[in-house]
């Protein structure tokens, strides 16, 4: 469900007011995640790395409030629940778009990405989930990527995050993550706690 709130009424209130018309309200941070228990995990349980990261970014995210927020055109809307978005290969060799509800349980978020990820793939029709604040992802798995900032296009807002291929360190697998988020949705702090709690979600999957 989600619902416009007033501003004024938020502890978004001052940077609605300073962010909402800056030309370039965006700001990308970038952390190196630490995933070699997530990919032990993937391995040991048949389940796909990128499913587990999307699900980590749901779970840590869930924990922030902020995320809940979201700024559209020059109003606010508050969402009871979010959605993990990914983008899928489909069977034009081209790309599709694809929201996947977020849910605690990791079986049911595991059978709704199957699901709607194939279901995508084969109709190379987009699936949008329009009654929860949306985070979108891009893996380009494929690829060794040091760093990447997002596109502001001034239509979507939604936080974004976008890795590469993991590189293994020693005895450890580390990934390079980026996430964009507009400044009226959040501060620095929020940002920075949400990358502690999605490296804290990855180290501790089960």
């Amino acid at each position: 469900m989600v619902s416009e709130i007033n501003p004024a009424e938020t502890s978004r209130a001052y940077a609605f007011e300073m962010w909402m018309k800056a030309p370039m309200p965006m700001v990308t941070f970038l952390r190196t995640v630490d995933v070699t228990r997530l990919r032990l995990v993937s391995r040991r349980r048949g389940l796909k790395f990128n499913m587990l990261m999307c699900w980590c970014v749901g779970k840590a995210a869930s924990a922030i409030k902020e995320f809940y927020m979201l700024p559209v055109g020059d109003k606010l809307f508050r969402y009871d629940s979010l959605a993990v978005n990914t983008i899928v290969a489909d069977s034009r060799g081209e790309v599709s778009s694809c929201d996947i509800p977020f849910s605690e349980d990791l079986n049911q978020f595991n059978n709704d990405y199957l699901r709607l990820t194939e279901r995508v793939a084969s109709t190379c029709e987009n699936h949008d989930v329009t009654d929860r604040m949306v985070i979108g992802t891009s893996a380009l798995a494929k690829y060794s990527v040091d760093g990447a900032i997002g596109m502001y296009s001034g239509i979507f807002n939604n936080p974004f995050l976008i890795w590469g291929r993991y590189r293994r360190r020693w005895f450890k697998y580390e990934l390079t993550v980026s996430f964009q988020f507009h400044h009226t949705q959040m501060d620095g702090a929020h940002a920075a706690r949400f990358l502690e709690l999605l490296q804290y979600e990855v180290s501790h999957l089960g």
